[in-house]
């Protein structure tokens, strides 16, 4: 099998999004924890764009393993010797 570290990669960056998209759910309501960002809610935002980026390596890495699975390497061909004469 082909390993292909953007698929562990991938995985992470998508796991801690879904964290930061969680925190950010969570809280929506509180007006004085998002004043320093001028009310926006940079949790729930950031959390999507990566976890939106976490979904493009993982989808890029299981494409490039699953092509080099589907490729068979080219059977080596024997050269005969010919015979010096």
């Amino acid at each position: 099998m082909y390993f292909d570290a953007r698929v562990l990669i991938g995985l992470m960056f998508t796991f801690m999004g879904m964290i930061l998209v969680a925190l950010g759910f969570a809280t929506s309501g509180n007006a004085a924890l998002y004043a320093k960002s001028l009310g926006v809610n940079i949790n729930l935002w950031w959390g999507l764009v990566i976890a939106v980026f976490g979904q493009a390596m993982y989808h890029l890495g299981r494409r490039a393993q699953l092509r080099s699975e589907g490729e068979q390497p080219p059977a080596i061909q024997k050269k005969s010797r010919r015979s010096a004469r």
